[in-house]
């Protein structure tokens, strides 16, 4: 790896790391350790213990899990891909779609496609969306940050040129800038500022947990929340292009959830969730006695609940 430091020079922070560790003739991305390292803590730490306080058992949420994290991926990916001016240069080389080792992804297209791929599994093993919803979100504001320490080792999430005095400059050649950056030159740590956005929602979101809102309460709250953090972060990320009125894609996009899918998910969530909270059904293995919303379920001989 060489002699990768971090280290505080000239009033700014210089960063000499190597992306890829060579372990013999086997390469591996400080990108690719930092995602599972948060894939892992995120599921162990944060979704596990709330679906099985929930009646979901680890099994189920095993299986939610590879079927979010591959979907989520390849929707993040795409998103970012979409946006490049260079998107030619994606689609005649195809294979740099899913080169997720390059670094680059989109964190509102993981949040789409991870909904909607928990949506579906919910349906489809009669559990309630709303808890998978709450688990997805708290999986978000747990793993995104440890994520973004490969953007930081990379350099490929940056701000504007600066001399502040967390500004960050890179000096190792092997470094994945982006074509608006040089080695050497210091620029604003827009992928530190993503991860201290993401834990301050996080903290937020673990508050209104205690408050033992109804299931959803959490991903209603961070949806908007999200979005007004990305119109913030974006105001200082240089590394992606401006496509009108001075805005990121970005910020379009983050104007689009604010003000019609955050609402919109309001008012399904003031619909249903009650209905849905209260049938929350989890296969149960051979012999094993229902849960207590099954039960309840099988005595009314209903899929709902009364009001």
């Amino acid at each position: 790896m060489g002699s990768s430091t971090f280290a505080a020079a000239l009033g700014v922070i210089r960063i000499d790391i190597d992306p890829v560790i060579h372990i013999g003739s086997i390469p591996v991305h400080w990108y690719g350790v930092m995602y599972a390292l948060a894939f892992l803590v995120a599921f162990r730490y944060g979704v596990l213990p709330h679906v099985e306080a929930r009646g979901i058992d680890r099994s189920t949420a095993e299986r939610a899990l590879i079927w979010t994290i591959i979907v989520a991926l390849l929707g993040a990916r795409l998103y970012y891909v979409v946006q490049q001016p260079n998107l030619g240069d994606y689609l005649r080389n195809p294979i740099r779609i899913v080169a997720v080792w390059e670094g680059g992804m989109a964190f509102f297209g993981a949040i789409v496609a991870g909904l909607a791929t928990v949506t579906v599994f919910a349906w489809h093993n009669r559990i309630s969306a709303w808890v998978l919803w709450d688990a997805a979100v708290i999986f978000a504001v747990i793993g995104q940050p440890i994520g973004r320490i490969g953007n930081i080792i990379n350099g490929d999430i940056l701000g504007a040129q600066s001399n502040l005095p967390w500004a960050t400059a890179y000096v190792n050649p092997h470094a994945v800038l982006q074509s608006c950056c040089q080695l050497g030159v210091a620029y604003q740590p827009a992928a530190a500022y993503e991860a201290i956005g993401t834990i301050l929602i996080g903290v937020g979101l673990f508050a209104l947990r205690r408050r033992g809102l109804r299931h959803g309460a959490l991903a209603v709250a961070y949806i908007p929340l999200y979005a007004i953090s990305q119109l913030i972060i974006f105001q200082f990320r240089a590394s992606e292009p401006i496509i009108g009125l001075g805005l990121h894609q970005a910020q379009w996009t983050a104007l689009v959830i604010l003000l019609l899918v955050s609402p919109a998910v309001y008012l399904v969530w003031r619909r249903t969730s009650a209905a849905l909270s209260a049938g929350t059904i989890v296969k149960s293995g051979a012999g094993s006695p229902p849960s207590e919303p099954a039960a309840k379920l099988q005595s009314t001989g209903r899929g709902g609940t009364k009001q």
